[in-house]
């Protein structure tokens, strides 16, 4: 992975761009990246800033050091012991799980470590996510008295009820191949081929029209809690509108003509 540029001065955040790709690095290397409130604050700022850029096509979230990211910063959180700042510092960590969902481009969490409470309800909401084959995953709050109720809520979208269930009232650990049977990862891979695993992964997206990418993302998450009949109805008229693009139209052209489509991104 190359290596990241400070993102608006803030040490708790790097940002590296190439090709496309905007590489996230929590950077609390000592503390495992946990989300204090200055590394969700940094965290937010940027991904708003991202979905704004279309210039950035695919967003990677890391974590530098030994971990990708163990959850909330449980001593800020003792430091700070009243329901106003709980309530404020889960509100602000759910609107980040949000926008990753409601930005146009694919988000893809690059998981290495462990990835625990929080880090876990992090990977739950990225779009997509790779992980090393020594990557281990947990939503470990019940152990010291707290149920991950907030990463549950990822988690039981990614996961079955019963898989998800026994990870929130057990708070063991599980590994990367069974995280990638139950559905809360892509792909498992090597360590050192990890960064290059997200990068194929990446430039197929890159590949594409970005219009129909952002287009499709948006329409994913809506229909997911329609109903069947509703659903359909909904993703008609996106594929109607969809259809109408101008990459729409340079890509059937190009498919019937047999040559290399040039996507517009309109």
């Amino acid at each position: 992975m190359s290596t990241p540029t400070p993102a608006q001065d803030d040490p708790y955040l790097l940002r590296s761009d190439r090709n496309g790709i905007a590489t996230l690095t929590l950077n609390r290397p000592q503390q495992f990246n946990s989300l204090s409130q200055a590394m969700i604050a940094a965290l937010q700022a940027e991904l708003d800033a991202i979905a704004a850029d279309p210039a950035v096509r695919v967003v990677v979230i890391a974590g530098a050091g030994k971990a990708f990211c163990a959850g909330h910063d449980l001593k800020e959180m003792r430091a700070n012991h009243d329901k106003a700042f709980m309530q404020d510092l889960f509100r602000r960590c759910g609107r980040i799980m949000m926008a990753m969902t409601q930005m146009p481009q694919p988000v893809i969490a690059r998981v290495h470590g462990i990835a625990t409470a929080a880090g876990c309800q992090l990977v739950s909401m990225c779009d997509l996510a790779v992980a090393a084959d020594s990557a281990r995953f947990a939503t470990s709050g019940i152990n010291v008295g707290l149920f991950c109720a907030t990463p549950g809520v990822g988690l039981s979208r990614n996961l079955g009820r019963k898989q998800a269930l026994e990870m929130l009232l057990t708070g063991d650990f599980i590994d990367a191949q069974t995280a990638l049977q139950q559905g809360l990862v892509n792909r498992v891979v090597a360590g050192d081929v990890l960064d290059a695993e997200i990068d194929k992964l990446a430039g197929s997206i890159i590949g594409k029209s970005s219009v129909a990418i952002g287009i499709g993302k948006q329409m994913f998450y809506k229909q997911l809690e329609m109903g069947l009949e509703g659903a359909y109805q909904y993703a008609s008229e996106v594929m109607a509108c969809n259809m109408m693009t101008e990459d729409a139209a340079a890509g059937i052209d190009a498919f019937i003509g047999k040559r290399k489509v040039e996507w517009l991104g309109r």
